[in-house]
């Protein structure tokens, strides 16, 4: 298999080989969904590299004999494998493959996000979603691969450990694939859900949004704007539009910062009636796609145009589905907009 996996060669199905984020962007690419060019350093790049460091010393061996509840255990494995991976070179056919895609992809001025996406993440069962670690705003190639290995030895932090023990998953199955996907500079990002997220109605879309980049709303750094759209109708129910003290844009020489907001930008929506019909109706298309509620990241750019970065299954109300009936529609549409953070709006 080869360490290279474009967006465009692969699909949900491919998820043992580019994880769940890469076989996610490649299912939305392939059903002719808007989503930023990139490719998948895939699994066989991160077993050729894991081959290496086992022939030392065990890796899987030791999470799997870990007891996901002494802290003190999982804390002192984490940070002698991390710190492994971190200073294992990077095998010479790996690094040239991926440099070779990256340059491919960039033109060597492109900047990317270095995402990472285990084989576990995203399944329909389990949501493995902020477990692992992501990069934004990677301006070089050495950079990126800098990053690459960073997402892989984030396969071995603390939570994203204790969580595969808790749920049992068997550690010869887990493997990291990383996403390298272009940059979107934008305007305003945020998050939608194909139901309601606090009262698990299918007949509503959620959405939430802020100035910048999405990594805000994502963090829970920012209190986003939210809308609540009729799925049917696109009637718009609830308009909740918030404070929004700053927001996340790139900084030079690459990351990202926080700067502060004021004026109209602090106060004013950050969507146009225009734009959450929109994504109404692009979140209505990958639902259809899917068969089943989405949980979507989305960002739209300096020139308008809107961009998904990832859509994974819901799964809190998916699980509870399973337990009881089916829920009704809600009467009061504010009871979708509680925040997901704690507190009503």
């Amino acid at each position: 298999m080869s360490a290279v996996a474009w967006f465009k060669d692969v699909g949900i199905a491919d998820r043992p080989t580019v994880g769940g984020k890469g076989g996610s962007l490649g299912e939305l690419t392939q059903a002719g969904i808007a989503v930023p060019p990139g490719f998948v350093v895939t699994t066989s790049a991160f077993e050729t590299f894991l081959e290496a460091i086992e022939a030392r010393a065990p890796v899987r061996e030791k999470v799997t004999a870990l007891d996901p509840n002494d802290l003190g255990a999982a804390t002192k494995l984490s940070e002698e494998l991390r710190r492994r991976v971190i200073e294992e070179p990077m095998p010479a056919e790996v690094e040239r493959a991926i440099l070779s895609a990256h340059a491919e992809l960039t033109d060597g001025v492109t900047p990317v996000a270095v995402r990472s996406s285990a084989t576990t993440e995203d399944a329909e069962d389990a949501s493995f979603a902020g477990l692992q670690d992501t990069f934004l705003w990677v301006l070089t190639g050495a950079d990126m691969v800098t990053k690459v290995r960073e997402c892989w030895g984030s396969l071995y932090s603390v939570e994203s450990m204790t969580y595969r023990r808790k749920q049992d998953f068997p550690e010869d199955g887990v493997a990291m694939a990383v996403v390298i996907q272009a940059m979107v500079d934008a305007r305003c990002a945020g998050v939608m859900f194909t139901r309601s997220p606090t009262t698990g109605d299918k007949s509503v879309i959620t959405i939430e949004g802020a100035p910048g980049l999405g990594s805000a709303v994502v963090s829970g750094e920012v209190t986003p704007d939210r809308w609540v759209v009729g799925k049917i109708t696109g009637e718009i129910s609830v308009r909740d539009i918030s404070d929004k003290h700053a927001k996340q844009v790139p900084a030079e020489g690459g990351g990202i910062k926080e700067v502060e907001l004021s004026g109209a930008e602090r106060s004013q929506p950050c969507l146009s009636d225009e734009e959450l019909l929109a994504l109404r109706e692009v979140g209505r298309k990958v639902e259809r796609h899917y068969g089943k509620p989405q949980d979507i990241e989305w960002a739209i750019d300096k020139a308008g145009n809107l961009l998904l970065l990832q859509s994974r299954p819901e799964t809190v109300w998916a699980t509870k589905d399973a337990l009881a009936p089916v829920k009704p529609p809600e009467d009061n549409p504010l009871k979708h907009v509680m925040s997901i953070f704690g507190g009503k709006k």
